[in-house]
Formats: structure tokens, sequence, C-alpha cells
């Protein structure tokens, strides 16, 4: 019994451990921003946003393979599961982006005014 209790220990830890490094390269990145990230562009957006949106899908699809137990399951209940949330987190990211590109340009373009 003790044996069964020290593999999900370890795979407590080797989870923490990961989830950990995706954290710290993100937290990282945010400070650093590197100005080849920052302002290089692949499709109107800053590759440096295009890393925080792969390392939280990365992120979020761990945390589900993990913490729900999606590893032991079927191929088509895992693809049931993340699937639909790939894609509303992806396009949650396109609405925000393009919708803040839109207001960017409304105030860099007209006579309103930055007032934050």
């Amino acid at each position: 019994m003790a044996h069964a209790h020290e593999s999900n220990m370890k795979r407590i830890w080797t989870v923490f451990g990961i989830l950990s490094v995706i954290t710290t390269v993100e937290v990282y990145f945010g400070i650093t921003k590197p100005e080849a990230l920052f302002l290089g562009t692949f499709l109107r957006m800053s590759l440096l946003n295009w890393l925080f949106i792969i390392l939280t899908i990365v992120k979020a699809y761990y945390i589900m393979w993990a913490f729900m137990h999606l590893e032991g399951e079927k191929k088509s209940l895992r693809w049931s599961v993340v699937a639909p949330l790939v894609f509303l987190i992806l396009y949650l990211c396109f609405i925000i982006l393009i919708e803040a590109d839109y207001i960017f340009e409304v105030f860099k373009n007209s006579h309103y005014k930055w007032i934050f």
C-alpha cells in the first residue's frame, strides 16, 4: 500500500515540476520581454503573445491530462473534453486581440485622446 502512495507522490511532484517550469518561462518572458519576440510579428500579433498563448494552452492541456485523469481514458473521450476547450481558448484570444487592435487603431488615428 505504501508503494502506491510513493508513486502518487512522485506523480504529483512531477506534475508540479512541469507546471512550475512552464510558469517560470512565462514569467521570465513577461518580465524581460525579449526584443526579438516583442517586436517580431506573425499574423499581426507579437511573437511574445503567441508564445504566451501556446504555453497557456500546453499548461491547460497538461492540467486536464494530469488532474482530470484523462491519460487513462479512451482517445475519443479525451478529445471530446480537450478539443472544445482548446478551441474556446483560441477563439477567446482571437476575439480579445482583434478588439484590442481595433481600439488601439481608433485611438491612434482619431481625435480621441488616450485617457488611460
